[in-house]
């Protein structure tokens, strides 16, 4: 296959044919009714959903089925449930089965009431989105009707503010041209305005709600998708067939702006809504932790059943040889063979070794859970009062995965950011202004437009403004009060000044609002002129031609005749577009690029500004030019730009404005300690990739020591990689070039970014066919080249290069590869995930990861409600993670440990002795002590450490997040350290067990203590005292409900043995209090007391020994690792010094401009300019539209001023 061949097979043929299928016909709810979708079988249902969501997991027929079959996937339930069963057999029954049914009876009712809490939120937020008001077109009219009413095929009508509520074509609006502003916040976490405009025809005809309920027009488009930027379809009326797109459609979760009254066509409704297919559903999660254990239990499964079947087989064997040299008692063992007695001997020591796996561990697992969950909620250092909101664990059973977070994925807008712009510095001819230390605001009497909100406020400029003796000055701010796409509305206007801006972006208003402080005021715009107040004097300039901003110039220009009947060109953009582009090199471009690398260093978003005088000639010769380029119908915009770049040649510099996009309090800070606790932060945003970069050295995630891979070096690299891996290594130079070059890059710093469209050509993360492909054919950005790969084989290989990155930054990306990168990294790398963000478009990506968090932020709370956390503030996350999460690692990990420990300590002694008792399965310990050793007499201080151990404090937890790296380590919790636990407590019961028996053998002490019952008491008083005396020694910090809980243990110890040891009880009921004064007269024996300190100081030596190796050697203490960099700890606390070098060839931009193209050529054709006194009415009828849209270009001077309406 050549290269071409190869290239054109992945753009024909990789991609999903769609199937233009979905048909809509409006007003017509039993047209749609008659078509259904099989289901499974021959099951089916309708095919148009309704527009009442679902996210709930269960409902009142589901939850109890649904519920237990979730809990009975796991392990530990199926193996309680497998010895309730065993229990029910009267042959091999050492308990009662109800014994063991309540407890776990209880441990399902604990979850399950938790599972129920949290879907009924679901269902309570599910019930207020669907009960939202809305008004539709019942009839010939529209009535007030909920969202959850709404079908596919309805009309309905939005008002300002409110959010769309399904899938809809636009059909008209009270704009002109029928245009709709909406804010995308939830979908792309852009706040910035973006504009949709109807068809003509039905901009044109549906002018009344009779022509609304009339219209029978029929939509033919695709099948519902997640692809939230694109839309193909067509509209069929009236004999004519008209073209829709994307521009056309207003998508659920949007909301309606600066638009009074809009009308559409719902498209797809409800579940098939783009937005809900990109939500994902809600998955079960289960920590790193809960897996192990599950794994561990099959292992003590199979351990047990190994150990029973062996003592089995030696009970069958005993049998035999008891048999043969005790024939005298054949009698009692009339009807019963060895081998019956093997089999019923296995059961028997499967069901006396199952409390090897204690029920009452899982419930004090399920306890200490939900304790740590309130910690969260109880912390006074993650509330944020400004909105009276706390932190909330909303999720109980996932606290300890807190603890082992390797890779952040992180939302920009609302959750890193504000979005807020702010006018902070700027440079004019070569003099920076704003960095005057100045507090006390200048008086703002001369400026009746003055806003006393901003925050710039500089003297010096102030001054140098009211002179109006520096030309370059005026023409500064006359060029950020003349080219934009801003419009103006006059709030009240009983109240002079009261001007209200409303812009596509809001980097546009700080710079107007900062020109409006500084006394040159935006007034009002026409289709051909824009007013301005120059320091109180009122001057009018005609616009001849608005040059519009995009991603590839980088730039905006507008030509306009000032009053005087010049003509001059004002440019803003880039610094590197403009800088190339000026007349000469002079000391005031010198200045300007020392002031740029200034404000990059400072994170701030750049712009240069120009402007020059056009001759008379000249624009005349250039304005035949642009009207032939602008009336082409092939190549329009590659001509357009060609002409815009001829005009904007030789440009004088005025200087550069310096924006700060205000973080979060504490992002770089908090982004600095995850990087140092060997945390890896992506953003995944929906901006465009200038703002994200931007945003990631304001808050640390990169630094200009960093080289930043694009798609063309990334290119590059993965065919190094999938040729390596392909064993394609000798295929050329150019191959060989770029292996270099990989190897090159990987020795320093890196960093990624990439966007949403190159993630879906390498990764095919959209609507895509899975099947395989030459890696050429699957990077079209890049050459193709040989051979076929697997999808998993480039995946990889992507995965391999950003996880080597120290920061990866995917912009443009819709929510569902949002959720794809996250679950690519889980599937790739096994790491544990959190995702964090504010909107709706965050919400697949959060139950996607293995932790979610939600930010109670701008965009609503659907990212709280589908969230495990919730907070208030992204620098509470350090918190969240470096002392909460890591605190509730280490004292589960303590509590599995010790839990282990002290049952393999106390039940391990159970097959011991089964070799002196005939390998009956006979239990050596009294049954109470067998109920209570789990319950009482060793559960509570392991519930404390639990809940109270601490290694460091909260303070040394974030001074030293490098200690959060044992938590991803799994060093605390893992095999290893399983089969130490298990080897620790064999060894605990070997010496309790047979240092007892040895001093019982052939002995007695002052008493007639050599009984069996004696034996049992010491064996289990000595092994109580080990396990609580190994507990003590290693609980770190002591508080009183830690001595309280010791306390206890030993108090309920000699309580219960008094209680169920006692003649009275064994008179009352024989065979249940077997042992009648046992302790009292084994523990009251000094040579039995002896045994036992003999037994605690034997089982503890082991312990003593290790720990004082390791503080010997200098290992494994954290006290010491703290005292020895407290020093270089207080010298080393996050410092946020920008790490640019002034000297570098290589000059990084900090150029960000969040502007949409299409706004200049609305304002050119008075298609976005409303006529002031038109603001109430319905929508445009014809004539109107004309009347607005075409106005002569001549005279413009008599053009109405008009306004755009309030945004509130």
């Amino acid at each position: 296959m050549t290269n071409q061949e190869s290239l054109e097979s992945y753009l024909n043929g990789s991609k999903k044919q769609l199937d233009f299928t979905w048909e809509v016909k409006a007003n017509d709810r039993a047209y749609h009714t008659q078509f259904k979708k099989r289901v499974a079988f021959c099951l089916t249902r309708k095919k148009y959903e309704d527009n009442a969501i679902k996210t709930a997991k269960y409902n009142v027929l589901t939850f109890l089925p649904l519920n237990l079959y979730e809990q009975f996937h796991r392990l530990a339930n199926l193996y309680f449930l497998f010895v309730i069963l065993l229990q029910t057999v009267p042959e091999i029954s050492t308990l009662p089965w109800f014994t063991l049914l309540l407890p776990l009876s209880f441990l399902l009712l604990l979850r399950g009431l938790r599972d129920l809490i949290d879907d009924i939120a679901r269902h309570r937020s599910d019930w207020m989105i669907n009960s939202r008001p809305c008004e539709i077109l019942v009839g010939k009219s529209f009535s007030w009707k909920k969202w959850r009413d709404i079908c596919v095929g309805d009309i309905v009508c939005l008002r300002k503010d409110s959010f769309v509520p399904a899938d809809l074509l636009l059909l008209s609006s009270s704009e002109p041209s029928s245009l709709c502003y909406v804010e995308t916040a939830d979908i792309d976490g852009e706040t910035n305005l973006k504009f949709r405009q109807a068809l003509l025809a039905t901009h044109q005809e549906l002018v009344s709600e009779a022509s609304m309920a009339a219209f029978d027009g029929k939509v033919t488009c695709e099948e519902p998708n997640s692809r939230m930027h694109s839309f193909i379809g067509t509209l069929e009326w009236r004999g004519e067939k008209y073209s829709l797109d994307s521009e056309k459609i207003l998508l659920r979760g949007c909301r309606i702006r600066n638009t009074e009254t809009c009308y559409g066509l719902v498209i797809y409704a409800g579940l098939d809504s783009k937005i809900m297919k990109n939500c994902g559903k809600i998955k079960m999660k289960k920590t790193k932790l809960d897996r192990l254990m599950d794994r561990l239990v099959i292992l003590i499964f199979a351990m047990l059943v190994f150990i029973s079947l062996c003592l089995a087989f030696a009970a069958g064997f005993w049998a035999v040889k008891f048999h043969a040299e005790h024939s005298y008692l054949s009698a009692l063992y009339v009807g019963t063979s060895p081998a019956e007695q093997a089999f019923f001997a296995f059961w028997g020591f499967m069901i006396l070794l199952s409390i090897i796996i204690p029920m009452s561990m899982y419930i004090t697992f399920e306890f200490i859970y939900m304790v740590n969950s309130y910690f969260i909620d109880w912390d006074l250092e993650m509330y944020y009062p400004a909105k009276d909101t706390p932190a909330k664990a909303r999720s109980t059973s996932l606290n300890d995965q807190l603890g082992q977070i390797e890779y952040i994925f992180s939302d920009k807008t609302g959750t890193l950011t504000q979005n807020i712009m702010t006018f902070k510095k700027c440079c004019i001819n070569g003099i920076i202004y704003g960095t005057s230390e100045w507090k006390q605001k200048a008086s703002v009497s001369w400026n009746p437009y003055v806003d006393r909100t901003a925050e710039f406020h500089d003297p010096a400029l102030l001054e140098t403004v009211l002179q109006n003796d520096d030309p370059v000055t005026r023409e500064f701010l006359r060029l950020l009060a003349l080219c934009h796409t801003v419009m103006v509305e006059e709030k009240d206007s009983e109240l002079a000044g009261q001007l209200v801006y409303q812009a596509a972006s809001p980097d546009e208003e700080a710079l107007v609002t900062a020109a409006r402080n500084l006394g040159y005021v935006f007034l009002s715009r026409t289709q051909d002129t824009i007013t301005l107040s120059e320091l109180g004097t009122e001057r009018t300039y005609s616009m001849l031609a608005m040059l519009d901003f995009n991603s590839v110039r980088k730039r905006m220009s507008i030509l306009v005749r000032d009053p005087e009947g010049k003509i001059r060109l004002y440019t803003k953009g880039a610094d590197v577009v403009i800088l190339e582009r000026l007349r000469e090199d002079g000391p005031t471009r010198a200045f300007t690029q020392l002031a740029l690398d200034s404000f990059a260093e400072e994170t701030l978003r750049t712009l240069c500004l120009a402007s020059k005088e056009v001759k008379e000639e000249d624009y005349a010769e250039w304005s035949k030019k642009h009207h032939e380029a602008s009336v082409l119908l092939q190549d329009r915009a590659e001509e357009l730009d060609k002409v815009y770049e001829e005009i904007e040649q030789d440009l004088q510099l005025l200087g550069a404005t310096a924006i700060e996009d205000k973080l979060q309090d504490g992002v770089p800070e908090t982004i600095q300690l995850l990087k140092k606790g060997n945390i890896k932060v992506w953003v995944l945003t929906g901006d465009k990739q200038e703002t994200a970069v931007n945003i990631g050295f304001a808050c640390r995630l990169l630094s200009d020591d960093m080289q930043i891979l694009e798609e063309k070096e990334i290119c590059e690299m993965l065919e190094a990689s999938w040729v390596s891996t392909n064993n394609l290594g000798s295929s050329g130079e150019r191959l060989c070039r770029s292996q270099q070059r990989a190897g090159v890059s990987r020795q320093g710093k890196m960093a990624l970014v990439v966007t949403g469209d190159f993630l879906e050509k390498v990764l095919g993360t959209g609507e895509k066919v899975k099947r395989k492909e030459g890696f050429w054919a699957r990077l079209a950005c890049c050459k193709p080249q040989t051979q076929l790969v697997a999808d998993s084989s480039v995946e990889e290989a992507f995965v391999d290069l950003a996880t080597s990155c120290q920061a990866v930054i995917c912009c443009r990306v819709t929510p569902k590869q949002k959720a794809l990168v996250v679950q690519l990294v889980k599937r790739h790398r096994s790491a544990i995930t959190l995702a964090i963000g504010d909107g709706a478009n965050d919400v697949n990506m959060i139950k996607t990861a293995d932790i979610g968090v939600g930010i109670s932020g701008q965009e609503g709370m659907q990212a709280v409600q589908c969230s495990d956390y919730a907070l208030a503030q992204f620098c509470y996350l350090q918190r969240l993670l470096l002392v909460h999460g890591r605190w509730s690692y280490l004292r589960i990990c303590k509590f599995l440990r010790y839990f282990f420990y002290k049952t393999f300590a106390g039940m391990m002694v159970q097959i011991w002795f089964a070799f002196y008792s005939g390998f009956t399965a006979q239990p050596l310990y009294e049954g109470w002590f067998l109920a209570l050793y789990n319950v009482f007499y060793t559960a509570y201080p392991v519930l404390s450490m639990g809940l109270m151990e601490q290694d460091v404090s909260a303070e040394k937890s974030l001074q030293l997040p490098e200690l959060y790296e044992v938590g991803q380590r799994d060093e605390l919790f893992n095999y290893r350290v399983f089969c130490v636990t298990l080897l620790h407590g064999t060894v605990t019961s070997l010496g309790s067990f047979y240092i007892a028996l040895w001093a019982f053998e052939d002995r007695v002490g002052s008493r007639v203590v050599g009984d069996y019952q004696s034996f049992a008491v010491t064996v289990a008083t000595s092994a109580f005292l080990s396990v609580i005396v190994e507990i003590i020694m290693d609980i770190k910090f002591w508080t009183i409900l830690t001595f309280l809980t010791v306390s206890c243990s030993f108090l309920f110890f000699c309580f219960f043995s008094f209680l169920t040891q006692n003649f009275p009880a064994f008179r009352e009921a024989p065979t249940i209090f077997r042992f009648p004064d046992a302790s009292q007269n084994a523990l009251t024996d000094p040579y039995v007391l002896s045994i036992v300190l003999l037994c605690v100081v034997v089982n503890t030596i082991p312990s003593l020994t290790i720990r004082l190796l390791r503080v010997i050697t200098g290992t494994g203490t954290i006290q010491d690792k703290i005292s020895s960099r407290d020093v270089r700890v207080a010298e080393s606390t996050v410092e946020l010094k920008a790490h640019f070098r002034r000297g570098s060839l290589q000059r990084r931009s900090s150029y960000a401009f969040s502007h949409k193209e299409g706004y200049a050529d609305l304002i050119t054709r008075g298609a976005s300019l409303r006529v002031k006194d038109s603001r109430n009415r319905g929508p445009v009828n014809a004539d109107s539209y004309q009347s607005v849209l075409l106005p002569a270009r001549e005279g413009a001077a008599s053009s109405p001023s008009v306004f755009l309406k309030e945004y509130n």
